[in-house]
């Protein structure tokens, strides 16, 4: 098939515990002892702001945050020229006005969506060919 994508096949998500929450603290911040410990944890510094990705729990009040996020992560390993692995997870929820936060890692993808939007991300997700562990 001439000039056509393959699509993906169906990608296993598991969802992992507890409640994430997104962070913001300036771009010459350190990073702050209460971002690491168990669960998933991103940290991304850009010119403009430093972001975290963690339990919420583990967040102090007092920082800019964005709570009650669930976290699933891609079950790979995924090669890194293979294309179309987040779209095809996105597409669905996205189409359908579900916010998302995707990060990645040298290993694989991690999929955020709202806690309030977890039932119909799973349905989305299972309409769409995907399953959930």
């Amino acid at each position: 098939m001439t000039g056509s994508a393959t699509k993906p096949a169906g990608i296993r998500l598991k969802q992992l515990p507890g409640l994430y929450a997104i962070s913001r603290l300036e771009a010459g911040h350190g990073i702050p002892d209460w971002a690491d410990g168990p669960g998933f944890i991103s940290i991304a510094r850009t010119e403009d702001e430093l972001s975290i990705t963690c339990l919420q729990g583990r967040v102090p009040d007092s920082v800019r945050q964005d709570s009650d996020w669930v976290a699933f992560k891609f079950e790979g390993p995924f090669a890194f020229g293979e294309t179309g692995i987040v779209l095809s997870v996105i597409r669905p929820l996205s189409e359908n006005g579900l916010g998302v936060f995707v990060v990645s890692t040298f290993d694989g993808d991690h999929l955020l969506v709202k806690a309030a939007d977890r039932a119909a991300a799973i349905r989305l997700l299972g309409e769409a060919g995907h399953t959930l562990l």
